[in-house]
């Protein structure tokens, strides 16, 4: 893999062991189990923690990868198949799966991550040949979205086929347009290595909306800071759809009150949500409020407000 990524080798073979024995071959099926998490893994000084998010939605940049983490093989044990529609991350669970989209195009892939890196902090993932050409970038490092999804069984068993799974809807002008806005600037070079081990921050978490966490107007005079109003209260139990993730308050109240959405939480995040709704099938309704200002494949989820 690029980037350095053969120092990864040493640190990966420590957390996730000598690899599994799977069926080889471009026709063989390799599996979805055991999923492996791990645990933080040390390269070039830099520590990565492994995490299982319940939501994972980011902006930054793509790279193009030519061999597993181990040479032919990837962290998760499975023989690289360039041909494959697979990639590298360097925390998500193995495997698991990804929408890319590539912010030039608005084009959208489904994505099955089997290896870990890229080793590089201005990278938020690795594509191979298959995966890249299926996007149709012709190299890297390139603006893409990367979000977690749970994929029908016909998509996931495509991909473990080293398949392709059918292409996503592209995403809208307007929503393109506010992700290019919020990309992180393009590294000149490759990232120093530090003298501390810490977890690098390759882009700002998008959380499906947190693309929008642009500055707020001020409004109060400068020396005094204006209270923010309490957080309305939200039933307990049902379903909402999740637009943003801020650590400001203002920019979610700024984006709930263009929308017609609610902002809840606190603590030093608060979430621009649609909802709640009594079923999933009812809160088909806040996806289509979403769509309808330009918010594309907004995603449901368990109202867990407490």
């Amino acid at each position: 893999m690029r980037s350095g990524n053969k120092a990864v080798f040493a640190a990966l073979a420590a957390t996730f062991g000598t690899g599994m024995t799977l069926a080889q071959g471009p026709a063989a099926m390799v599996e979805d189990r055991p999923v492996l998490l791990g645990e933080p893994y040390s390269v070039a000084g830099v520590t990565y923690r492994p995490a299982d998010p319940a939501s994972y939605d980011e902006l930054g940049y793509a790279e193009p990868i030519d061999a597993g983490s181990r040479g032919a093989t990837t962290a998760y044990g499975e023989t690289f198949v360039a041909s494959a529609i697979t990639a590298a991350h360097k925390s998500l669970p193995l495997p698991s799966y990804v929408e890319v989209t590539a912010l030039d195009s608005g084009r959208t892939i489904l994505v099955r991550i089997n290896d870990r890196g890229p080793m590089r902090n201005d990278r938020i993932i690795g594509l191979s040949p298959g995966a890249m050409a299926q996007l149709g970038l012709a190299g890297g490092p390139a603006p893409v979205r990367v979000r977690r999804v749970n994929p029908p069984d016909q998509d996931q068993v495509a991909l473990r086929r080293h398949e392709r799974a059918a292409e996503r809807l592209e995403s809208p002008p307007a929503l393109l347009k506010v992700l290019r806005e919020r990309m992180p600037r393009k590294a000149a070079s490759p990232a120093t290595t530090p003298t501390v081990a810490s977890t690098p921050t390759p882009a700002p978490l998008v959380r499906a909306g947190a693309s929008f966490d642009t500055p707020a107007k001020p409004t109060a005079p400068r020396g005094k800071t204006p209270t923010p109003p309490a957080t309305p209260a939200m039933t307990k139990g049902g379903y909402v759809v999740q637009v943003g993730a801020f650590s400001s308050r203002a920019n979610a109240d700024a984006l709930a009150k263009r929308i017609g959405a609610q902002v809840h939480g606190g603590q030093g995040l608060w979430r621009v949500r649609f909802g709640p709704y009594p079923t999933r099938q009812a809160a088909q309704a806040g996806v289509r409020a979403a769509a309808a200002q330009g918010l594309a494949n907004m995603p449901i989820m368990a109202n867990d407000e407490r």
